[in-house]
């Protein structure tokens, strides 16, 4: 896993994390808010109610107390027959204020108390233009009253108005005591139950995003490569049971990588003692077969045509035997840099002078492009893309070398480009992988600087870029072929390499 997997999977995982975290802390906030919310919806319920009640009390109250005195009152009234209604409507319903009303006569209960402003014009016009009981809740002086008020119909079941009309008032002081009285029980208690269900949740949240939060960061430390990250168990809910969940996870997972790497490290050491037990028997038969090819042309055919195939195949397994040992350095991280300033055209024409090809390729090559490189990599990686474009390609094949200044810096680039068959996307996608062979036509693998395949070639290009801190690219050429481009950073003297 590179470090830009290492690096989305760590932020996946603290996104994740956070998420938790913030969606648990926005729950308790909900609730605490409902919690709030609920109570005051509660107070306004329960003060509704008590003024409910009062208010259909003090109405019906009324209508049974008139029915009952309207039946022996004789109209028109006079004034003294008028108050004496009042009085008789007011003895039945308690301390209420009672006041009658009959065309320009007016009578009360209680003669002395101010009744005119706590009857209000607009409740006179809806009970003189309406057949049933009107109520108004009303301020004076400061006070809250209920008046409630109703006409006197005649009873010969016309419900015939009479134009005696009828008024109560009612003190609501008592219900406003009693219902701030329950305001301040509300206020007296939500204040230290939100306080004490704010803490306790917290409290409760606090043991479960601590251990959230420790199980993130080592999820993210895991994610990153840090096999022995583990999280401490502590109880015996849920959460310890994840906890122990994941520390077995990282110690299979961590007893299985180093499986792997110790197998790798084997498999690596035993490539490179073969490789270099077979230098000393290799250098054996390559004299031999030397020796053989220079006498071929004095043997019989048959003869000479064997020995130059066995000097053929000798110099190859001395090239793979080669080959093999270089990536096993690469594997073992053995591998350094011997870096210095470098004319990158002038390496590029030995390269292909020294292997008998500048007259099958042609070249674009910027001058005096100077850059602080392993001029023997370099050679080594030329040889490879060039040899590879001979040999699997199709004439012409095309060597430019140029440099571009990007957002990260100054690169140059070296692009081989031929006009054979080109590679199909599986193949692209492999052709850097050691012994690969794309189709029947790549038995030999990769081409290395010889011509004949090794099968490590490209790969062993794709690690010299790599160590020069750099990559090579493959895709289609413009019509047809393929494109291998080499991408260096531009290093001068002075700047130092990776």
């Amino acid at each position: 896993m590179n470090r830009t997997d290492k690096g989305r999977r760590g932020a996946a995982s603290k996104r994740r994390s956070q998420r938790l975290v913030g969606g648990l802390r926005t729950r308790l906030v909900v609730a605490l808010i409902s919690a709030v919310t609920a109570t005051a919806l509660a107070y306004r319920d329960a003060r509704t109610a008590v003024l409910q009640r009062t208010q259909n009390t003090a109405v019906n109250d009324l209508r049974e107390r008139v029915t009952a005195v309207a039946a022996d009152f004789d109209v028109p009234p006079d004034q003294q027959s008028l108050s004496r209604f009042a009085a008789k409507v007011s003895d039945g319903i308690g301390t209420r204020i009672v006041v009658a009303r009959y065309q320009d006569l007016v009578a009360a209960s209680d003669s002395l108390t101010e009744t005119e402003d706590r009857i209000t014009t607009e409740l006179r016009t809806a009970v003189r233009t309406g057949d049933g009981a009107r109520f108004q809740r009303v301020m004076w002086r400061g006070e809250p009253y209920l008046a409630v008020g109703m006409p006197v119909t005649y009873a010969d079941g016309d419900h015939r108005t009479s134009g005696l009309e009828v008024f109560a008032i009612t003190d609501l002081r008592a219900e406003r005591d009693d219902t701030a009285a329950l305001l301040d029980s509300v206020r007296k208690g939500i204040v230290p139950v939100v306080l004490l269900a704010a803490v306790l949740a917290l409290l409760a949240a606090g043991t479960v995003l601590r251990p959230v939060r420790k199980l993130g960061r080592a999820t993210r430390e895991l994610a990153a490569g840090d096999l022995g990250s583990r999280v401490a168990v502590t109880g015996h809910d849920e959460l310890a049971d994840l906890a122990t969940t994941f520390n077995e996870t990282a110690d299979a997972l961590q007893a299985s990588d180093a499986e792997l790497r110790e197998q790798e490290a084997k498999a690596r050491r035993f490539v490179a003692d073969v490789s270099h037990e077979l230098r000393t028997p290799l250098a054996a038969m390559t004299m031999v077969a030397t020796v053989l090819e220079e006498d071929a042309d004095q043997l019989p055919p048959d003869t000479a045509r064997a020995a130059r195939t066995v000097g053929a195949e000798t110099a190859r397994l001395s090239r793979l035997v080669e080959d093999l040992m270089e990536i096993s350095r690469f594997d073992a991280k053995a591998v350094r840099l011997n870096a210095a300033e470098t004319d990158l055209a002038d390496t590029v024409r030995a390269s292909l002078a020294l292997r008998g090809w500048t007259d099958r390729v042609q070249t674009h090559l910027h001058e005096g492009v100077r850059a602080v490189v392993d001029r023997r990599r370099i050679d080594v990686i030329v040889a490879n893309l060039v040899g590879n474009a001979l040999r699997h390609g199709s004439p012409p094949v095309t060597v430019t070398l140029r440099t571009a200044l990007e957002a990260d810096g100054e690169w140059v680039t070296l692009e081989v480009v031929d006009h054979g068959p080109g590679l199909l996307p599986r193949a692209r996608e492999r052709v850097f992988d050691r012994f690969y062979k794309a189709d029947a036509a790549r038995t030999r693998g990769a081409a290395d600087d010889s011509g004949q395949g090794s099968g490590l070639g490209m790969a062993i290009a794709l690690e010299n870029a790599r160590l020069h801190g750099g990559t090579i690219d493959v895709a289609d050429g413009p019509q047809r072929g393929a494109v291998f481009t080499l991408r260096l950073p531009l290093r001068r003297t002075g700047e130092g390499t990776e």
